[in-house]
């Protein structure tokens, strides 16, 4: 090949190259890495960063609603709204009907507040540690976290707290039966078996109880296998009258209804009674006395001051019959032999 012709192929070859792009430079370069940059990095947050915030949003609005739900629930038992003052059947409970079951149904401020102010408390606390606990475990998830051995982790955590700390696990448990149950609560008269008093506070561990002799006990709730409640809803006042083997029993009957048809018509203490009094015939027979027995329901924690007005009445009204109590027959003639001495004469008569 002649130098003629490869000059005539070099000139083809460089007439047939396309020029370089004027607009080319490193400027341009640098814009399209850029782009490309901000395009990885949308890509990078439309997945799992967004994902992750879309999961805290949700999970906090459900903890919202949760709360509100909560606080509305609890609202209602410290007021002591009933179900038929609420919603459709407020009408109901603006009648007079409504009125009549609200007074069957009467609920210490007291109680209801504590009851509800600890059972939101303790479904707060729920929320709280599920919903987050939820949310916890998604994000770690798109995080690409495995989770199977977190998981065994938070398991083997469990188990060991669950043995370790088992008495105040159940003295938890068993608060929140109580409280839901309802089983006492502030003010209520109740038997625990350790102690028998007054309850003072009612917590998710331990319940409060102030007995007779002011004793503050503190009994862990877990370790109650029973409770009596003598004041709940209704009571009931048992009064025991043992009066002389040979006393007329029917004479003794009257003289005890007359005794608690009095208590009735007291204008404070009839108010406690709920229903009329019942005198039962011989509940116990001895060599001594026999035993009559009458009682009477009444409003709760009253059951006591209407046997002290029964016990007392009762009494007046055997002492005036002149009828002993069990193994007193002559105790009592004497008493009344002493008081007809004391008593004093009245003057005779001018002679005519």
């Amino acid at each position: 090949m002649t130098s003629a012709t490869l000059a005539a192929l070099q000139r083809s070859h460089l007439l047939a190259t396309p020029s370089a792009d004027p607009s080319a430079s490193p400027l341009s370069e640098a814009g399209e890495q850029i782009g490309e940059g901000l395009s990885d990095f949308a890509k990078w947050l439309l997945g799992a960063p967004l994902r992750i915030a879309i999961i805290l949003v949700v999970g906090a609005i459900t903890l919202m609603l949760l709360r509100r739900f909560i606080r509305s629930v609890t609202e209602h038992l410290a007021e002591g709204t009933p179900f038929y003052q609420r919603g459709v059947l407020r009408p109901l409970g603006e009648s007079e009907m409504g009125a009549v079951l609200a007074r069957a149904n009467p609920l210490a401020k007291a109680r209801r507040a504590q009851r509800a102010r600890t059972i939101g408390s303790v479904l707060h606390s729920a929320a709280t540690i599920v919903v987050g606990s939820l949310m916890l475990l998604l994000v770690l998830g798109q995080m690409g976290v495995d989770l199977g051995p977190f998981l065994a982790s938070i398991g083997v955590v469990g188990v060991a707290l669950g043995i370790g700390a088992q008495s105040v696990v159940k003295d938890f448990l068993a608060g929140i039966f109580i409280l839901l149950e309802d089983q006492y609560g502030v003010g209520d008269v109740v038997d625990l078996g350790p102690a028998t008093g007054t309850i003072e506070a009612v917590a998710l561990r331990v319940t409060k109880l102030r007995d007779a002799d002011g004793t503050l006990w503190y009994v862990p709730n877990g370790t109650l296998t029973r409770v009596g409640n003598h004041t709940q809803e209704w009571s009931r006042a048992v009064v025991e009258v043992k009066v002389d083997y040979f006393a007329d029993v029917d004479q003794v009957r009257g003289l005890l209804q007359a005794a608690a048809a009095q208590v009735a018509a007291d204008p404070v203490v009839g108010t406690y009674l709920r229903d009329q009094a019942e005198v039962t015939g011989l509940e116990d027979l001895s060599a001594e006395a026999v035993t009559l027995q009458v009682s009477v329901k009444t409003s709760p924690a009253m059951q006591w001051e209407v046997a002290r007005h029964l016990r007392q009445e009762v009494r007046r009204r055997l002492e005036d019959a002149g009828i002993p109590l069990g193994g007193q027959r002559d105790l009592l003639a004497r008493h009344q032999e002493e008081s007809a001495s004391a008593s004093p004469t009245p003057p005779d008569s001018p002679a005519a």
